[in-house]
C-alpha cells in the first residue's frame, strides 16, 4: 500500500493536472487493476515508463483496491502539488555573464519585486548601501505607502564598524526619512563586535524573501558576479521575517537615533 501510495504522490508532481483529470476519468471506466493496460495510453506519450510500470505492479500488490479508489487519490495527488507549487516557489537571481542554460532573474530587479510585493512590513539587510537610485526610489515608495521598513547595515568605521570612508546609515538617514535604521551595535559598556554585518537578504511581509551576495551598491547590481534565490512562500520567508524582529526585539540590534 505504501508503495501505490509513493508512486501516485510522484504521478501527481509528474503529470499536468489536466492530464490527471484524464486518466483519472479512465479509470473510472475500469473495473480492476486487470485492466490497467486498456488504459496506459491516457497517461500520454510522454509518462515516465517507469513510472507506469511501478503504478502497475504496486497496484497489483493490493489489488482489492478499486479504480475509483486510485483515480480519486490521483486527483488529491495532483491537487496538493499543485496547491504547493502556488504556495512556494524558488527562482535564481544573478548578476554577470549569462549563459543561457537557464532562465535567471536580474539581481536588481529581483531586489526591486520584493520591495513592491510589501504592503505592511519589509526588512532589508546588507553590509554596505550607495549608489542604488532604483533601489531607494523602490523603498521611498514602500514608505509612502505606509511599509514599516527595517535597514540593518554595518556601522562605518567612525561609528565602531567595518566601513571606511563611507557612512552608509547617514545616507540612507538622509534620503529615506521614516525608515527604520539599524546597526549591529555593541551594548553598552562593551567593546565593538569583531564581527561584521556580512549577511545580504530583504523580506516583505513574511512571504517573499530574497537572500543573495549582493550589497545594496551599484556594483553589486551592475558588474559584480553575484547570486540570489528569491523565495516565495513556503515556511522560510516568515521564519526569516522573525528572526530578524526577534533580533531588535531582544536588542541584538539596535534602532539607531541618526
Amino acid at each position: 500500500m505504501d508503495e501505490l501510495l509513493a508512486v501516485i504522490a510522484d504521478l501527481g508532481l509528474e503529470l499536468h493536472p489536466d492530464r490527471i483529470d484524464v486518466v483519472a476519468t479512465r479509470l473510472g471506466r475500469i473495473t480492476s487493476v486487470d485492466q490497467f493496460a486498456a488504459i496506459k495510453s491516457s497517461f500520454g506519450p510522454n509518462a515516465d515508463k517507469q513510472l507506469l510500470s511501478r503504478l502497475d505492479q504496486a497496484w497489483r500488490n493490493v489489488a482489492d483496491i478499486p479504480p475509483r479508489d486510485v483515480a480519486m487519490a490521483l486527483r488529491g495527488a495532483s491537487s496538493a502539488a499543485a496547491t504547493q507549487e502556488r504556495r512556494s516557489s524558488v527562482d535564481l537571481a544573478w548578476t554577470g555573464p549569462a549563459t543561457g542554460q537557464v532562465p535567471i532573474r536580474h539581481t536588481e530587479q529581483v531586489l526591486c519585486e520584493v520591495i513592491d510585493a510589501a504592503t505592511h512590513r519589509l526588512f532589508i539587510v546588507s553590509f554596505v548601501a550607495y549608489g542604488v537610485a532604483s533601489i531607494v526610489a523602490a523603498l521611498r515608495s514602500a514608505i509612502e505607502r505606509g511599509v514599516d521598513v527595517s535597514i540593518l547595515l554595518e556601522l562605518s568605521s567612525e561609528h565602531g564598524g567595518k566601513i571606511k570612508g563611507h557612512d552608509s546609515l547617514k545616507l540612507l538617514s538622509d534620503t529615506l526619512p521614516g525608515a527604520h535604521l539599524l546597526a549591529w551595535a555593541p551594548a553598552q559598556g562593551e567593546t565593538a563586535s569583531s564581527g561584521s554585518v556580512h549577511a545580504k537578504c530583504a523580506v516583505a511581509d513574511g512571504q517573499v524573501a530574497f537572500i543573495t551576495s549582493a550589497n545594496l551598491t551599484s556594483a553589486a547590481m551592475e558588474r559584480n558576479m553575484e547570486l540570489g534565490v528569491l523565495v516565495r512562500g513556503g515556511t522560510l520567508p516568515a521564519q526569516l521575517h522573525d528572526h530578524l524582529d526577534a533580533l531588535v526585539t531582544t536588542k541584538a540590534v539596535q534602532l539607531l537615533a541618526i
